[in-house]
């Protein structure tokens, strides 16, 4: 095999890029991938449209700083909750890697979704099929082909368009998005600013960049190295069964007739038969075309398929490993322990902070401290709420709003004066103020500390 044919791909030994126009194919795989692609947009456009507890299903309502997520409203002090988030997120793709190789590249990246779904449909529909756009983009320029590019990236700046409104929607929620919609830009600059710096990028990464995000901005398949081992089910070449190539009738060749439709059909231009290879996103096409081919020739399909690298070297497969049990374990460990915070976390939170400026002061032969209850209602419906403070050290309390009312996610800043006569006074003394709220057993105590120094 000779260094340019394993070393093909999308980039030329001089660094320059080819044209990829991947063929079409038919299968079981591609059949699955359309449908899972429509499944997958389809609920990215219904989330923010799906209302629960009267709040879209998904909706991060950054002005507000409330968040909903399928009935679950959590606000800005709930961050640290993003933290179990990320790392489910991150453990989940690395089990899920393990396990299944890059099938997430391949069925589920947004990246995949909308550029096999949506753009390179758009494509074939107005270009027609790979074959004939290769072609086209062979010859010259005739304005029949200039209309057809024209037409086609007008096509690609709507979607681009479309798509981005989906993704602001979940920001400002889809009824505040219309509304937005039918005014002047400039009365929500912001956003407008938002939706057409994200339909650009958009725009010039689905027309012109496409697969080189996954070859070079994406760092998911430089980690698969580390997290894929010999047990791993990938895409891959039966090397035993389809060695040695040849023509259909040479009765010397193995399985593979070397008909390169396994390339022809790459979205990123790489032979398969040259082993796992870092640009493979595991999306299947070489396995579909591939078996089309073994049906015609009246051969058993398989050549391409889904297997670890050892059923692919007719090797014991083994299904648990080590690394496949540790990581599952840390998964587990992650969503029990999102579980219990969010079982366990309060529906409303508060905090007392001293007021700026000096710690206390004297007035009419008291001590004074004066504190600021910052208290939020975390919960989806209006609440009530009393405060009380309480000493063991005789310092005693003027609370001037002792009851709340909060609209849901609403916030409310409680004054707190302590004082105490100078005589009585015998040192820094701690004290609490305690929040409850109405019809929750639940209760938030608030620990300070009455300040004075000493007086003669």
């Amino acid at each position: 095999m000779s260094a340019e044919e394993h070393t093909r791909s999308s980039l030329r030994h001089d660094g320059s890029r080819v044209d990829i126009q991947p063929a079409d194919v038919s299968g079981r795989f591609n059949t699955a991938r359309r449908i899972t692609f429509v499944l997958l947009i389809a609920m990215l456009v219904c989330l923010p449209l799906t209302t629960i507890g009267g709040h879209p299903a998904v909706f991060l309502d950054v002005d507000r700083r409330a968040f909903y997520l399928f009935g679950l409203v959590f606000n800005a002090g709930d961050i640290w909750l993003v933290f179990f988030l990320l790392s489910g997120a991150g453990f989940s793709l690395v089990v899920l890697t393990t396990l299944a190789g890059r099938v997430w590249c391949g069925w589920a990246c947004p990246q995949t979704v909308f550029l096999e779904g949506v753009y390179r449909r758009i494509e074939r529909i107005i270009e027609g099929p790979a074959s004939r756009r290769l072609r086209m983009n062979a010859g010259n320029m005739t304005f029949g082909l200039a209309i057809k590019k024209i037409v086609k990236h007008i096509a690609f700046a709507l979607a681009s368009v479309a798509i981005a409104h989906i993704f602001v929607a979940y920001f400002v929620s889809p009824a505040k998005l219309m509304a937005m919609v039918r005014e002047a830009p400039g009365e929500h600059w912001e956003a407008f600013l938002w939706m057409g710096s994200l339909s650009l990028v958009l725009y010039l990464n689905f027309a012109f960049f496409r697969e080189q995000f996954c070859l070079i901005v994406c760092p998911y398949g430089r980690l698969q190295s580390a997290l894929l081992d010999a047990g791993s089910l990938v895409v891959g070449y039966d090397s035993t069964r389809g060695e040695p190539r040849g023509k259909a009738a040479s009765a010397q060749r193995g399985d593979c007739v070397d008909c390169g439709r396994c390339v022809a059909v790459c979205p990123t231009a790489i032979d398969i038969r040259n082993g796992l290879q870092l640009d493979c996103i595991g999306c299947t096409a070489c396995i579909d075309a591939c078996d089309d081919v073994m049906v015609r020739l009246g051969q058993p399909r398989g050549l391409i398929r889904y297997d670890s690298q050892q059923g692919l070297a007719h090797l014991p497969r083994r299904f648990w490993r080590p690394r496949l049990e540790l990581y599952s374990a840390l998964l587990i460990a992650g969503i029990g322990a999102f579980s219990v915070a969010v079982a366990h976390r309060s529906s409303f939170d508060a905090s007392l902070i001293r007021i700026p400026g000096q710690p206390y002061s004297v007035a009419g032969g008291a001590i004074v401290n004066g504190f600021t209850v910052h208290l939020s209602n975390k919960s989806n419906s209006d609440r009530d709420f009393e405060i009380t403070a309480r000493s063991d050290s005789g310092v005693e309390f003027d609370l001037p709003l002792k009851r709340a009312h909060l609209a849901p996610m609403g916030m409310a800043h409680l004054p707190v004066i302590a004082h105490i006569p100078q005589d009585k006074f015998m040192g820094d003394t701690p004290f609490v103020v305690e929040i409850r709220a109405d019809s929750d057993p639940n209760k938030i105590e608030l620990h300070g500390r009455f300040l004075g120094g000493m007086h003669e």
